[in-house]
């Protein structure tokens, strides 16, 4: 202030000075001129430097002009720096939000943010694709406006955020499960999480449904033991009824110890979700055990055939491969009419790959069905199945070995014509 001041003092009494020396010299009107023109020299330097500032400030580069002289060099030098030090704040600031934006961008979770009316002020693309939304679109619209399911807007307009609320049958495709939940924060903000449940619910169900399947399952043979039990107990029966309701007794209990049997290895596969092991396994014993085992089950009613086209090892778990073609090859059997015939293949095809089919002349299974046909307890005909002895665990299991030898399940049925199944060995898994 004082160097200010200082400054001042002395361009006023340059300035009377010169108007003293021009007003003894020629007169008043030149020493007024004298004067004025002392005194606006400052004036115009002043002026000329605020255009420069406005200049610059419009072109937003005041941090990058040249420092003037004089008392308006500090002045511009202390903006510079102030202007600097702002922009630098700026950055930090930008880079943050730049930062939490990606964050929430990277979230696996809906994120959607509210205003006090509901309207959006932003979301991620997951809440984007959840409910279908298009930020740029739908900014500063009222949510319940593009999210129009009754129980949302309902859990909106109750204000009552402690609990989540399930959104069922979501997306474009009816396919999702959402849960969602409203977090206040700010000033009568809301901050909208949503995360997909849509596994969490399915395996729900599975496990629902597998509970019921199994206590299904259980309850015919345990119903008919306790019954033939209770008959042969209160009833004074001869020998021979004795041993035909011993001979059922024992055929469903036999039901029931295959039924646990088969459960019991679904676990252990769905346990180990390692690679099996490349250990050799013969395909001409496979195919001899298969054999025996079906001429055992078919007991003659049928036409069976066994080829190799193409002898070979295969590498993998000897008994779970043994199980699995097993399944396909009595699964043939149980469902082809007498006088039908199932016939079990083995062959490498053109691009190096085992492939183990079984065909029957079965009364086929129909397209809708071929999808689900690997689901624990799924059945075509559920009568049926259980007339044949079958415990509906066989092509679960089938589908656990197949993925465990990274091979796959191939599926092909006409109805009224019969079916084929094939188990696809990756190339890696023959061996010579």
């Amino acid at each position: 202030m004082l160097s200010a001041l200082t400054r001042f003092i002395f361009i006023v009494s340059l300035a009377f000075i010169a108007a003293l020396i021009a007003l003894n010299s020629w007169g008043e009107i030149p020493a007024i001129a004298a004067g004025i023109a002392i005194l606006a020299i400052p004036l115009v330097y002043s002026y000329i430097n605020l255009a420069r500032l406005r200049k610059y400030a419009l072109s937003d580069s005041v941090e990058s002009m040249p420092l003037p002289s004089g008392f308006w060099e500090e002045v511009f030098f202390r903006l510079q720096r102030l202007v600097r030090n702002l922009k630098q704040q700026i950055r930090v600031i930008e880079q943050q939000h730049d930062r939490f934006i990606e964050a929430f961008q990277a979230s696996p979770n809906g994120i959607v943010m509210l205003d006090d009316r509901d309207q959006i002020e932003w979301c991620n693309a997951i809440a984007e694709r959840f409910f279908g939304l298009n930020f740029k679109r739908d900014v500063m619209q009222r949510i319940n406006f593009l999210i129009r399911r009754p129980e949302f807007i309902q859990y909106l307009n109750r204000r009552q955020f402690d609990e989540p609320l399930l959104l069922e049958r979501m997306g474009v495709d009816d396919n999702l499960s959402l849960m969602l939940q409203a977090f206040p924060f700010g000033e009568k903000r809301h901050l909208l999480l949503v995360q997909d449940v849509t596994d969490l619910q399915k395996a729900d169900a599975m496990r629902r449904d597998f509970v019921a399947n199994v206590s299904h399952e259980m309850r015919t043979p345990i119903t008919v033991l306790m019954g033939f039990l209770e008959t042969v107990q209160s009833l004074d029966l001869k020998r021979v009824q004795q041993d035909q309701y011993f001979d059922m007794m024992m055929s469903q209990a036999q039901r029931m110890k295959s039924l646990v049997e088969d459960l019991l290895t679904l676990a252990n596969l769905e346990s180990n979700t390692l690679p099996a092991p490349l250990q050799p396994v013969q395909i001409p014993t496979i195919m001899a055990l298969l054999k025996n085992d079906a001429e055992a089950l078919s007991q003659g009613r049928h036409a069976l055939n066994f080829e190799i086209a193409s002898p070979c090892l295969l590498l993998g778990d000897e008994r779970e491969l043994l199980s699995a073609f097993s399944n396909l090859v009595s699964n043939a059997i149980r469902y082809t009419p007498d006088i039908g015939s199932v016939s079990a293949k083995w062959s490498v095809n053109a691009q190096g790959q085992g492939e183990f089919s079984v065909s029957d002349t079965g009364p086929g299974i129909s397209s809708e069905h071929l999808p689900r046909l690997t689901e624990r307890f799924y059945r075509v005909d559920r009568s049926r199945s259980r007339d044949t002895g079958g415990t509906g665990l066989g092509l679960a299991i089938v589908k656990h070995i197949a993925n465990r030898h990274q091979a796959q399940l191939l599926i092909e049925s006409v109805p009224g014509k019969g079916s084929k199944f094939t188990l696809r060995f990756p190339k890696e898994r023959v061996g010579n």
